[in-house]
């Protein structure tokens, strides 16, 4: 039996922009020998796997696609939708290819016992208890082939806040932040989208709080930049977190499409 429980399953197109261009830089998916990636508990619709899909695509042309749901009806939704968006020629074959939906839960079933190189858990774990978290962690992980990353955060319902923790066979490594820009105001928006593992530490004396705390104090900071636009703000704050200690992983390239992203370790409560 898959190993999980039914969550909510709201999904929107192109709400997972934000996460998908940073698992494209993934170094395993380059050099991998089996490009297979998963996406866990992709909901309701067949739209966000098929995006995942066609955006690994343009880093590893190989790249194969398995959507797991624990709902038997969403993974007959997603079959048919599929196949109907390749019928109406929304998606071409060629997207098509090499994408398909089974049932499954943190347990990541895989045909052949072949190991994913990505699996992205998007929305999923914020419906449960953080005690939770750890134990599915684990037995996502457990699944991975060598080089290869669990990608479990959360978002807003059209994209435009989202964080993930980047989590591998030595643990978590990363969190990344990611927004729109133009329309933000203080960064530390992001705090009611903070991956389940994080979401309850936000209160003072907690690494996270100090961390999106510091955070807008860059921001706020920095606002006179703003009449240059928020790109060149927000690329203004990252740099100054990184000259204030924070452990930045990335550059401009990165800092440009409105992410951040900080050791993991700085954010926990346990550093």
């Amino acid at each position: 039996m898959p190993v999980g429980n039914i969550t909510r399953g709201t999904t929107n197109a192109n709400r997972l922009r934000r996460v998908d261009r940073w698992i494209q830089t993934w170094p395993a998916l380059r050099t991998t020998s089996d490009p297979l990636v998963i996406d866990l508990g992709y909901g309701a619709s067949a739209a966000t796997p098929v995006e995942l899909a066609t955006r690994l695509r343009k880093t590893r042309a190989e790249v194969e696609l398995l959507g797991l749901e624990i709902d038997p009806e969403r993974v007959t939704i997603a079959k048919k939708e599929l196949s109907r968006w390749e019928k109406e020629h929304l998606i071409t074959s060629d997207q098509a290819q090499g994408i398909s939906f089974a049932r499954g839960g943190f347990e990541v079933p895989v045909a052949k016992n072949r190991q994913p190189v990505v699996i992205r858990a998007f929305n999923v774990l914020r419906q449960y208890d953080e005690p939770e978290v750890q134990a599915a962690w684990d037995m996502m992980v457990a699944r991975l082939q060598p080089g290869g990353v669990l990608v479990e955060g959360t978002c807003d319902e059209i994209g435009r806040i989202s964080s993930w923790i980047a989590i591998t066979t030595d643990g978590p490594q990363t969190l990344s932040i990611a927004l729109k820009l133009d329309t933000l105001e203080v960064p530390s928006i992001v705090a009611e989208r903070l991956p389940k593992a994080l979401i309850h530490h936000n209160v003072p004396g907690e690494r996270i709080h100090e961390f999106l705390t510091a955070l807008d104090k860059q921001w706020l900071t920095h606002a006179p930049l703003g009449s240059f636009g928020a790109t060149q703000r927000w690329i203004a704050t990252a740099q100054g977190m990184k000259e204030a200690g924070w452990p930045i992983i990335g550059n401009k390239s990165r800092w440009r499409l409105g992410e951040i992203t900080v050791a993991y370790e700085a954010v926990t409560s346990g550093r």
